[in-house]
């Protein structure tokens, strides 16, 4: 195989992958349709095994590996998704796997990759750091690296994903939205996909937080933990210059509005990285014409990181309201208050008095209510209703 994968290397790897791999679904969304004000569809690769679409690219590399190769075992830097592939498919083919994970990285993933039998060690902020702390473990123990983008092996394992799509799409038209990270995966499917689908259009997406392919530098952390790579891919960089039709940016907002309306709507557990694609398609930025598909990369998102995400999302969306008011300390204030928000239809979740402040008077007290809305413009009519109440509304979420 060259440094770049054909589309024969993808089919070999699909061949490979036979009875591993799953051949996920792609479910169209009529609630995902009508807010974009066009067909959407999505292929569901957080259904596949390990969570992620990672699998593939994993065990096609691995089952290549010689004799001496797996006798070294392996080691890996991951965000967690190539991580637990590498475990698994380290486990189905009996040898040693080392995974280097950020030490943020979320639980979930962390111990998926334990629970296949690998030596997991957290280290550095992130997967750049993460990747050089591997390294150093390859030259120690002379275990073989398997890169989670750098490897022709890896992309044209990926790259079985866009075989499955040539026959899953619709004739004519369509635009599928990618997540990058490395790039592996949208290397992997632009090559397949260019070669049988040419009228395909290919846009790939970034968080804004992240998108170095976008050419942004870097500027924090981001939900979409799976795609936040600093540095593009040598191998996969010219690529996707080559094969994609654009690559834009979403960011944490739209992520989470999209993670909430994919559990929500489609009962699909998406995480940061696999729910871009849909953000970008519901904010316009996919273009073309014809059928949009979101390729759903993953699904491995810990509890703690989606009841943050939910009330994040549902906050943006005007579904969570935070709000203070300033009212008179005396008796029955706060039943008012409460009459008030009834009316409205609005739901009381959470009540918090605050006494001491800069701006509470001797005989005043600030409420500060927690309220579940319909949306936004049910926020904006409950803040109007407290206002004509008499009381001073400052809007905190």
């Amino acid at each position: 195989m060259s440094d770049r994968p054909t589309v024969d290397d993808v089919r070999a790897a699909q061949e490979r992958l036979h009875g591993v791999a799953r051949v996920t679904p792609v479910y169209s969304s009529e609630t995902l349709s009508r807010l974009a004000e066009r067909p959407v569809l999505l292929k569901a690769e957080n259904l596949q095994r390990t969570g992620a679409f990672k699998i593939r690219g994993a065990y096609n590399t691995i089952a290549q590996l010689s004799s001496e190769e797996r006798g070294r075992g392996v080691v890996t830097a991951s965000a967690g998704n190539h991580g637990q592939a590498v475990a698994w498919a380290a486990r189905e083919a009996g040898i040693a796997a080392t995974i280097v994970v950020p030490e943020a990285a979320p639980m979930a993933k962390v111990e998926a990759a334990r629970s296949y039998g690998a030596n997991v060690e957290l280290a550095g902020e992130g997967f750049d750091d993460t990747l050089a702390i591997a390294r150093e473990r390859e030259a120690e123990t002379g275990a073989t690296f398997v890169h989670a983008f750098e490897d022709p092996r890896v992309i044209a394992g990926q790259g079985t994903l866009g075989l499955e799509l040539t026959g899953q799409l619709p004739t004519g038209e369509a635009v599928v939205v990618i997540p990058v990270g490395g790039g592996g995966l949208a290397a992997g499917i632009a090559i397949a996909l260019r070669a049988l689908r040419p009228e395909v259009r290919l846009v790939g997406v970034q968080s804004a937080a992240c998108a170095p392919f976008a050419g942004r530098e870097p500027t924090g952390t981001t939900i979409a933990d799976g795609i936040a790579v600093k540095h593009p891919g040598v191998l996969t960089r010219p690529i996707l210059e080559d094969l994609l039709d654009d690559v834009v940016v979403v960011d944490d907002e739209e992520i989470s509005q999209a993670i909430v309306l994919l559990l929500e709507r489609s009962k699909l557990v998406v995480e940061g990285a696999g729910a871009a694609p849909v953000a970008a398609i519901l904010a316009g930025r996919a273009g073309g014409q014809g059928p949009a598909c979101a390729v759903l990369a993953g699904g491995n998102i810990d509890a703690t990181t989606m009841s943050s995400v939910i009330r994040y999302g549902l906050t943006a969306s005007g579904r969570y309201l935070v709000v203070a008011l300033l009212i008179p300390d005396r008796p029955g204030e706060l039943a008012r208050i409460v009459g008030l928000i009834a009316a409205q239809r609005a739901n009381i979740l959470a009540i918090q008095h605050h006494r001491e402040g800069r701006n509470i008077g001797v005989l005043e007290t600030e409420a500060e209510l927690t309220l579940e809305t319909r949306d936004e413009e049910h926020s904006q009519l409950l803040i109007r209703a407290l206002a004509d109440g008499g009381y001073t509304v400052r809007r905190l979420r």
